[in-house]
């Protein structure tokens, strides 16, 4: 005999999969600062959630993406469908930090999440997103969310994850509405280093995982940490250094009394100028102390603040895997991967800064190198490896910066 359909459930399962007999219900939605409300089903942390939706293009690395500080205070819209499927492990998170505060505060996905299949998966998804409290949904049009962030910017949200699909709508609306722009946020304080460390692992191998160098013999590099992801750090230590981590807020005389060889400006979320605001200065006296710099992202806008420059906001911003830069210095095009939402005005760097890389999709800059001191910076993320190794030697000319600099303690080695 049949069951009376009616006394079956009706919430989703998790990994946001409706039951095929089931009525679906929306047990999730994200609603738009401009009203729009997009349904869909729950996966992950339930709960409210709000930030800045972007989207990224990306079709591997969804797990990096979700523990990359860069993404603090924003809603990730993942373009391609198939997230989740190869499940989540220990070793591929970017956050030194692993609160949750740490990382993105919410995940949009159009296809509903499968059982992964993968022979490092260690957890589905779902549980994982509820370990890190990341509010998801499934089930969205992925590619109509798209076009509105590339024709509109990108909105301010709220994301609502309710197993028994209850929702105050007019209330969600009202909140996504009130949000504050990222113009003008500061979003370091919560993924930046408490205390300083050291790091000493290096890169990933099929046979063995990470690797260690010994520390003592290396360039004494000081990474000052924005939000700085751990590929960024293993590939520091790839290339011979002996790396501390600093928090941001650290003076530049607590720097300097580290003598370092050389300074790294790590990459991070929120708006340059006010986090420059108490990098700037610091920064400024580095580069007037000559200590070899290079920076990353941020660290990178960062770079041309200090040099008097400007920053500006960027309607959708750069996400993904797949982004054209070229190198002015080699003539060489690489594909790299980005994630930022502002950019440096090139036309308001000095005359001592040249512009080294530029974005292929729409002329953005990508690089600077000053003609006066040992310092260069990039936008883009060379430790992503999307190439995979097209940007590495950026991290080789950061050595060769240090080797070559008179106040270096293996200077001319």
């Amino acid at each position: 005999m049949l069951q009376d359909e009616s006394a079956l459930p009706r919430t989703q399962p998790a990994g946001g999969q409706p039951e095929p007999w089931a009525e679906p219900v929306a047990t999730a939605l994200l609603v738009l600062a401009d009203g729009t409300v997009l349904e869909g089903f729950g996966i992950g942390q339930t709960g409210i959630a709000d930030g800045e939706v972007c989207f990224n293009t990306a079709m591997t690395g969804y797990q990096e993406i979700l523990t990359d500080p860069s993404y603090a205070g924003q809603i990730v819209t993942f373009t391609f469908p198939h997230i989740g499927n190869v499940g989540t492990n220990d070793e591929d998170l970017e956050s030194l930090d692993q609160a949750p505060a740490s990382g993105v505060r919410g995940a949009v996905i159009a296809s509903a999440v499968t059982k992964p299949s993968n022979w490092r998966s260690s957890s589905h998804l779902d549980g994982w997103l509820k370990a890190r409290g990341i509010v998801g949904i499934t089930g969205v049009d992925t590619r109509a969310l798209t076009a509105l962030i590339r024709d509109h910017g990108m909105p301010n949200a709220v994301i609502a994850n309710d197993p028994n699909g209850t929702f105050d709508r007019e209330a969600l609306k009202a909140r996504a509405a009130a949000l504050a722009p990222m113009e003008g946020l500061d979003l370091v304080p919560p993924v930046t280093s408490r205390e300083r460390s050291t790091w000493s692992e290096t890169t990933w191998a099929v046979k063995g995982g990470y690797g260690s160098r010994a520390p003592g013999a290396g360039f004494k590099v000081v990474a000052i940490d924005y939000g700085v992801k751990r590929n960024i750090l293993r590939l520091l230590a790839e290339a011979g250094c002996d790396v501390t981590v600093v928090p941001a807020t650290t003076p530049a005389e607590d720097i300097l009394a580290l003598q370092p060889d050389g300074v790294f400006l790590s990459n991070g979320p929120g708006d340059p100028a006010a986090t420059g605001a108490y990098a700037v200065p610091v920064i400024r006296r580095l580069l007037e102390e000559k200590v070899p710099t290079f920076g990353i992202c941020l660290g990178h806008q960062l770079m041309g603040l200090a040099l008097g420059g400007r920053t500006v906001k960027m309607g959708q911003g750069h996400h993904g895997a797949n982004h054209p830069v070229k190198d002015h210095t080699t003539g060489k095009v690489e594909i790299v991967s980005m994630n930022h939402g502002f950019a440096v005005d090139p036309d308001s760097l000095p005359e001592t800064a040249v512009e080294t890389h530029v974005s292929l999709f729409d002329g953005s800059n990508c690089g600077l190198s000053l003609t006066d001191r040992p310092a260069f910076s990039v936008q883009h993320h060379p430790e992503a490896s999307p190439g995979p190794r097209d940007s590495h030697y950026l991290f080789e000319r950061f050595v060769a910066l240090m080797k070559d600099n008179p106040r270096t303690s293996r200077g001319n080695a």
